[in-house]
Protein backbone atom coordinates (compact mmCIF):
# COMPACT_ATOMS: atom_id res chain seq x y z
CA UNK A 1 0.00 0.00 0.00
CA UNK A 2 1.08 3.54 -0.67
CA UNK A 3 2.45 5.21 2.50
CA UNK A 4 0.38 7.87 4.18
CA UNK A 5 1.19 11.54 3.93
CA UNK A 6 3.69 12.81 6.47
CA UNK A 7 5.18 16.12 7.54
CA UNK A 8 8.61 14.52 7.12
CA UNK A 9 9.82 15.56 3.69
CA UNK A 10 10.65 12.76 1.23
CA UNK A 11 12.15 12.72 -2.23
CA UNK A 12 10.27 11.68 -5.34
CA UNK A 13 9.46 7.93 -5.30
CA UNK A 14 11.75 5.76 -7.42
CA UNK A 15 10.67 2.70 -9.35
CA UNK A 16 12.92 -0.22 -8.45
CA UNK A 17 13.57 -3.43 -10.31
CA UNK A 18 14.30 -6.79 -8.78
CA UNK A 19 17.99 -6.32 -9.35
CA UNK A 20 18.48 -3.07 -7.49
CA UNK A 21 15.85 -3.24 -4.73
CA UNK A 22 18.05 -4.87 -2.11
CA UNK A 23 21.26 -3.56 -3.61
CA UNK A 24 20.23 0.03 -3.01
CA UNK A 25 19.44 -0.77 0.59
CA UNK A 26 22.59 -2.77 1.28
CA UNK A 27 24.88 -0.28 -0.43
CA UNK A 28 25.09 1.89 2.64
CA UNK A 29 28.49 2.27 4.35
CA UNK A 30 27.26 1.29 7.82
CA UNK A 31 24.17 -0.30 9.29
CA UNK A 32 22.29 1.11 12.26
CA UNK A 33 18.84 -0.08 13.28
CA UNK A 34 16.14 2.56 13.38
CA UNK A 35 15.00 1.26 16.76
CA UNK A 36 18.41 0.97 18.37
CA UNK A 37 18.56 0.87 22.19
CA UNK A 38 18.23 4.31 23.70
CA UNK A 39 21.01 3.77 26.22
CA UNK A 40 23.56 2.78 23.58
CA UNK A 41 25.88 5.55 22.40
CA UNK A 42 25.14 6.97 18.97
CA UNK A 43 28.10 6.41 16.66
CA UNK A 44 29.49 9.76 15.52
CA UNK A 45 29.89 10.25 11.81
CA UNK A 46 33.38 9.90 10.32
CA UNK A 47 35.11 13.23 10.14
CA UNK A 48 36.15 14.55 6.79
CA UNK A 49 37.73 17.83 5.87
CA UNK A 50 36.15 18.09 2.43
CA UNK A 51 32.75 19.83 2.38
CA UNK A 52 31.42 17.38 -0.19
CA UNK A 53 32.53 14.47 1.98
CA UNK A 54 30.81 15.95 5.05
CA UNK A 55 27.63 16.50 3.05
CA UNK A 56 27.68 12.94 1.75
CA UNK A 57 28.27 11.56 5.23
CA UNK A 58 25.41 13.64 6.61
CA UNK A 59 23.12 12.31 3.89
CA UNK A 60 24.16 8.73 4.65
CA UNK A 61 23.48 9.27 8.35
CA UNK A 62 20.14 10.84 7.46
CA UNK A 63 19.14 7.76 5.46
CA UNK A 64 20.06 5.57 8.40
CA UNK A 65 18.08 7.71 10.84
CA UNK A 66 14.99 7.61 8.62
CA UNK A 67 14.78 4.39 6.65
CA UNK A 68 13.32 4.58 3.13
CA UNK A 69 9.70 3.72 2.56
CA UNK A 70 8.94 0.82 0.25
CA UNK A 71 5.58 -0.26 -1.12
CA UNK A 72 4.19 -2.26 -3.99
CA UNK A 73 1.72 -0.77 -6.41
CA UNK A 74 0.51 -2.46 -9.58
CA UNK A 75 3.09 -5.22 -9.22
CA UNK A 76 5.94 -2.69 -9.09
CA UNK A 77 8.17 -1.85 -6.13
CA UNK A 78 8.57 1.80 -5.26
CA UNK A 79 11.21 3.29 -2.97
CA UNK A 80 11.06 6.72 -1.39
CA UNK A 81 13.93 8.09 0.64
CA UNK A 82 13.91 11.02 2.99
CA UNK A 83 14.83 14.28 1.33
CA UNK A 84 18.39 15.56 1.61
CA UNK A 85 17.63 19.00 0.22
CA UNK A 86 18.82 21.87 2.45
CA UNK A 87 16.07 23.82 4.15
CA UNK A 88 15.45 27.53 4.13
CA UNK A 89 13.55 29.90 6.38
CA UNK A 90 10.60 29.64 4.02
CA UNK A 91 10.58 25.85 4.50
CA UNK A 92 10.34 26.26 8.26
CA UNK A 93 7.48 28.75 7.95
CA UNK A 94 5.74 26.47 5.48
CA UNK A 95 6.16 23.54 7.89
CA UNK A 96 4.48 25.57 10.63
CA UNK A 97 1.59 26.47 8.33
CA UNK A 98 1.13 22.86 7.22
CA UNK A 99 1.22 21.68 10.85
CA UNK A 100 -1.48 24.17 11.87
CA UNK A 101 -3.60 23.28 8.85
CA UNK A 102 -3.38 19.56 9.51
CA UNK A 103 -4.23 20.07 13.18
CA UNK A 104 -7.41 21.82 12.09
CA UNK A 105 -8.23 19.37 9.31
CA UNK A 106 -7.90 16.33 11.54
CA UNK A 107 -9.64 18.12 14.42
CA UNK A 108 -6.87 17.52 16.92
CA UNK A 109 -7.58 18.46 20.50
CA UNK A 110 -5.82 21.55 21.80
CA UNK A 111 -5.38 20.15 25.30
CA UNK A 112 -5.39 16.76 26.96
CA UNK A 113 -4.43 13.43 25.45
CA UNK A 114 -4.84 13.38 21.68
CA UNK A 115 -3.14 10.71 19.51
CA UNK A 116 -3.68 12.81 16.37
CA UNK A 117 -1.92 15.85 17.82
CA UNK A 118 0.87 13.69 19.17
CA UNK A 119 1.44 12.03 15.77
CA UNK A 120 1.53 15.34 13.90
CA UNK A 121 3.97 16.91 16.36
CA UNK A 122 6.11 13.77 16.16
CA UNK A 123 6.26 14.10 12.37
CA UNK A 124 7.07 17.80 12.71
CA UNK A 125 9.91 17.00 15.12
CA UNK A 126 11.29 14.40 12.70
CA UNK A 127 11.24 16.99 9.92
CA UNK A 128 13.17 19.41 12.15
CA UNK A 129 15.70 16.66 12.89
CA UNK A 130 16.06 16.08 9.16
CA UNK A 131 16.66 19.77 8.52
CA UNK A 132 19.24 19.99 11.31
CA UNK A 133 21.05 16.79 10.30
CA UNK A 134 21.69 18.11 6.79
CA UNK A 135 23.86 20.90 8.22
CA UNK A 136 25.18 19.17 11.38
CA UNK A 137 24.97 15.41 11.77
CA UNK A 138 26.07 15.49 15.42
CA UNK A 139 23.25 17.86 16.35
CA UNK A 140 20.77 15.73 14.41
CA UNK A 141 21.89 12.57 16.20
CA UNK A 142 21.55 14.30 19.55
CA UNK A 143 18.03 15.42 18.65
CA UNK A 144 17.28 11.86 17.60
CA UNK A 145 18.30 10.69 21.08
CA UNK A 146 16.03 13.32 22.58
CA UNK A 147 13.17 12.08 20.40
CA UNK A 148 13.78 8.45 21.37
CA UNK A 149 13.98 9.37 25.05
CA UNK A 150 10.70 11.30 24.78
CA UNK A 151 9.00 8.41 23.01
CA UNK A 152 10.29 5.98 25.64
CA UNK A 153 8.97 8.22 28.42
CA UNK A 154 5.57 8.52 26.74
CA UNK A 155 5.49 4.76 26.23
CA UNK A 156 6.31 4.23 29.91
CA UNK A 157 3.51 6.59 30.94
CA UNK A 158 1.15 4.83 28.54
CA UNK A 159 2.06 1.45 30.00
CA UNK A 160 1.59 2.84 33.50
CA UNK A 161 -1.77 4.29 32.50
CA UNK A 162 -2.94 1.02 30.97
CA UNK A 163 -1.83 -0.94 34.04
CA UNK A 164 -3.57 1.56 36.31
CA UNK A 165 -6.74 1.24 34.23
CA UNK A 166 -6.58 -2.55 34.50
CA UNK A 167 -5.93 -2.25 38.24
CA UNK A 168 -8.82 0.16 38.61
CA UNK A 169 -11.14 -2.11 36.64
CA UNK A 170 -10.10 -5.09 38.75
CA UNK A 171 -10.73 -3.13 41.95
CA UNK A 172 -14.05 -1.92 40.57
CA UNK A 173 -15.08 -5.50 39.78
CA UNK A 174 -13.98 -6.61 43.23
CA UNK A 175 -15.93 -3.74 44.78
CA UNK A 176 -18.96 -4.64 42.67
CA UNK A 177 -18.68 -8.26 43.71
CA UNK A 178 -18.28 -7.18 47.33
CA UNK A 179 -21.31 -4.95 46.89
CA UNK A 180 -23.34 -7.90 45.62
CA UNK A 181 -22.18 -10.06 48.53
CA UNK A 182 -22.93 -7.28 51.01
CA UNK A 183 -26.37 -6.76 49.48
CA UNK A 184 -27.02 -10.49 49.78
CA UNK A 185 -25.95 -10.37 53.43
CA UNK A 186 -28.19 -7.36 54.02
CA UNK A 187 -31.12 -9.24 52.47
CA UNK A 188 -30.40 -12.27 54.66
CA UNK A 189 -30.22 -10.09 57.77
CA UNK A 190 -33.45 -8.34 56.78
CA UNK A 191 -35.18 -11.69 56.43
CA UNK A 192 -33.77 -12.83 59.76
CA UNK A 193 -34.91 -9.57 61.35
CA UNK A 194 -38.42 -10.03 59.94
CA UNK A 195 -38.53 -13.59 61.23
CA UNK A 196 -37.46 -12.41 64.69
CA UNK A 197 -40.10 -9.67 64.58
CA UNK A 198 -42.72 -12.25 63.68
CA UNK A 199 -41.56 -14.48 66.51
CA UNK A 200 -41.64 -11.51 68.90
CA UNK A 201 -45.19 -10.64 67.84
CA UNK A 202 -46.24 -14.24 68.33
CA UNK A 203 -44.64 -14.30 71.77
CA UNK A 204 -46.36 -11.02 72.69
CA UNK A 205 -49.72 -12.34 71.50
CA UNK A 206 -49.18 -15.56 73.43
CA UNK A 207 -48.17 -13.56 76.51
CA UNK A 208 -51.31 -11.40 76.27
CA UNK A 209 -53.48 -14.49 75.86
CA UNK A 210 -51.78 -16.21 78.82
CA UNK A 211 -52.19 -13.08 80.96
CA UNK A 212 -55.86 -12.87 80.04
CA UNK A 213 -56.39 -16.54 80.90
CA UNK A 214 -54.61 -16.08 84.21
CA UNK A 215 -56.72 -13.04 85.04
CA UNK A 216 -59.91 -14.93 84.21
CA UNK A 217 -58.69 -17.87 86.26
CA UNK A 218 -57.84 -15.58 89.19
CA UNK A 219 -61.23 -13.87 89.00
CA UNK A 220 -62.93 -17.25 89.00
CA UNK A 221 -60.89 -18.40 92.02
CA UNK A 222 -61.62 -15.15 93.90
CA UNK A 223 -65.33 -15.52 93.17
CA UNK A 224 -65.29 -19.12 94.30
CA UNK A 225 -63.37 -18.15 97.43
CA UNK A 226 -65.88 -15.43 98.27
CA UNK A 227 -68.77 -17.85 97.77
CA UNK A 228 -67.10 -20.40 100.02
CA UNK A 229 -66.41 -17.67 102.63
CA UNK A 230 -70.01 -16.52 102.59
CA UNK A 231 -71.22 -20.12 102.80
CA UNK A 232 -68.99 -20.75 105.78
CA UNK A 233 -70.16 -17.54 107.46
CA UNK A 234 -73.82 -18.54 107.02
CA UNK A 235 -73.03 -22.01 108.27
CA UNK A 236 -71.21 -20.55 111.24
CA UNK A 237 -74.14 -18.27 112.09
CA UNK A 238 -76.60 -21.16 111.85
CA UNK A 239 -74.48 -23.34 114.12
CA UNK A 240 -74.04 -20.47 116.51
CA UNK A 241 -77.77 -19.93 116.61
CA UNK A 242 -78.43 -23.61 117.18
CA UNK A 243 -75.82 -23.71 119.93
CA UNK A 244 -77.34 -20.75 121.65
CA UNK A 245 -80.78 -22.35 121.36
CA UNK A 246 -79.53 -25.47 123.06
CA UNK A 247 -77.66 -23.72 125.84
CA UNK A 248 -80.24 -21.07 126.80
CA UNK A 249 -83.25 -23.42 127.84
CA UNK A 250 -81.05 -25.18 130.40
CA UNK A 251 -80.54 -21.94 132.27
Amino acid sequence: MEPVESLLKYDTPLLLTKGNVRKSVKGRPFKVSQHQPLDSPVPPPPKSKAPDGIKQQNEEILHVMFTPREWTEGGQVWLQRVSTAPCTRADVLNLEEVLDRKLQQKRALETGICPVRRELYSQCFEELIRQVTINCAERGLLLLRVRDETQMTISAYQTLYESSVVFGMRKALQAEQGKVDMQQRIDDLEREKQELINQLNEQKAECVATQKREEEKRDAQEKKHMEQTQFLKRTNQQLKAQLEGIVMPKK
